[in-house]
């Protein structure tokens, strides 16, 4: 069932691209970071070109930014950015094509806007002190300085649940005193409408809000098999948020439909005290909500041939694209003691549509050198991508590793 390439065949990696290209790839200069500093870069041209600024110029670009913000993170938003970006043919230049797979660092045009609209607004307040509002308004300032605050990256990976409700409930007040404070003010028609437009897109997930029923198989006490068929079949590479207490915490899942079957499943692993509980006490129904999204792996049509990597219930996102086959692809799975912890069917469902798939047990073998086994696979199956999902440190790892070498790679940023 494992296979694994000899080391005696292993060829040494290929040295790291030079000039302008390898600074371009350094993580910080990731396309995430570049769209932020784009949205402030252009906010930065309005502050040059609508010189003298005033409290309603500087409201209006508040609004603007703020929008963005609140909507380059509307589910729907996510599925035209990824159908727009997944659209061009496999004929289009590589380089072309490479760039287009980062589509999922959208979140850099959310913090953009964040940043920008937050800054906006401290100036419009601040040229405007007393007017109609203010109260509302300096309040709103105070929120919203709190809302940044604990999502910079130190404070959000330390507490991340707490991070969560505080932009949540946070969000949530901040929509309000900003209609209370356009209200007060006599703001325009425009704006009001724009108002709307945002606070329909943060009410629409919750407007799909239900209890449904899960099934449940335990295969080990480290990963728990949820079946569901409620009425929905996703598409392959989406994802779905569930929740115990629908207030308070949620998790979002890779969905793994499986072809011509109603339903389909989520592979929850124990990573933390709230997969830990879910795993330990199965509940008979969870919550579900919003919009059926795309993920980083919807990218592979991109791509002639991909690689996909994987460790330990990183194989649940990979799962679906794998069974789907529309992109012919290879397999790299690392995991430890793969059937004692997965359970025999879903290895023989992967090895079905995987026969030549490289399965390490860590268990047994120990821990690869990943980045060297992905360009393994790369180079002995012709591929032009490699999708990484894993934990946070091995995907920067396997992901900046790869590209610094001139290979298209991608996974997961935590930008949320």
């Amino acid at each position: 069932m494992t296979t694994s390439i000899p080391r005696t065949r292993q060829r040494e990696l290929p040295p790291p691209i030079s000039g302008p290209r390898r600074l371009l790839k350094h993580p910080r200069l990731m396309h995430y970071n570049r769209l932020a500093a784009l949205v402030l870069l252009a906010n930065a041209a309005v502050v040059y070109t609508g010189w003298p600024l005033t409290a309603a110029k500087a409201s209006h670009a508040a609004l603007a930014d703020l929008a963005l913000a609140v909507l380059v993170r509307q589910q729907y938003v996510i599925n035209f950015f990824f159908r727009l970006a997944t659209w061009p043919p496999t004929g289009w230049p590589l380089r072309v094509r490479w760039t287009l797979g980062k589509v999922y660092h959208f979140g850099g045009l959310h913090v953009g806007g964040a940043l920008a609209g937050t800054a906006w607004f401290v100036t419009a307040m601040v040229l405007r002190p007393d007017g109609p509002g203010a109260p509302a308004g300096w309040v709103l300032i105070a929120l919203l300085g709190v809302i940044v605050a604990t999502a910079l990256p130190p404070f959000r990976s330390r507490h991340h649940d707490l991070f969560e409700k505080i932009h949540r409930f946070g969000g949530w007040s901040a929509l309000a005193l900003f209609w209370t404070h356009a209200l007060l003010s006599g703001a325009g028609p425009l704006s009001l409408t724009v108002l709307a437009v945002v606070t329909f897109s943060v009410a629409l997930p919750w407007l799909r809000l239900r209890k449904v029923a899960v099934h449940l198989e335990r295969p080990s006490s480290h990963v728990v098999l949820a079946r569901f068929d409620h009425g929905e079949t996703p598409f392959a590479g989406s994802s779905t948020a569930i929740s115990r207490s629908p207030l308070t915490q949620w998790h979002s899942f890779a969905n793994v439909p499986a072809p011509g079957e109603s339903g389909f499943r989520l592979t929850i692993s124990r990573a933390g005290d709230w997969t830990g509980s879910f795993i330990d006490d199965l509940p008979a129904k969870v919550w579900v909500k919003g919009i059926t999204t795309a993920g980083v792996a919807n990218i592979e049509v991109l791509f002639r041939k991909v690689v996909y990597v994987a460790t330990g219930s990183g194989i649940g996102p990979c799962l679906p694209h794998l069974l789907a086959a529309e992109v012919p692809s290879r397999l790299v799975w690392a995991t430890r003691n793969p059937r004692a912890t997965y359970g025999d069917a879903l290895v023989d469902e992967i090895l079905a549509v995987q026969p030549h798939a490289v399965v390490w047990d860590t268990g047994r073998d120990g821990k690869p050198d990943m980045v060297r086994l992905a360009y393994e696979v790369y180079r002995d199956f012709g591929a032009e991508a490699v999708i990484c999902i894993s934990n946070k440190k091995l995907t920067w790892q396997v992901v900046h590793g790869l590209e610094r070498r001139g290979i298209p790679a991608y996974g997961a940023i935590w930008d949320s």
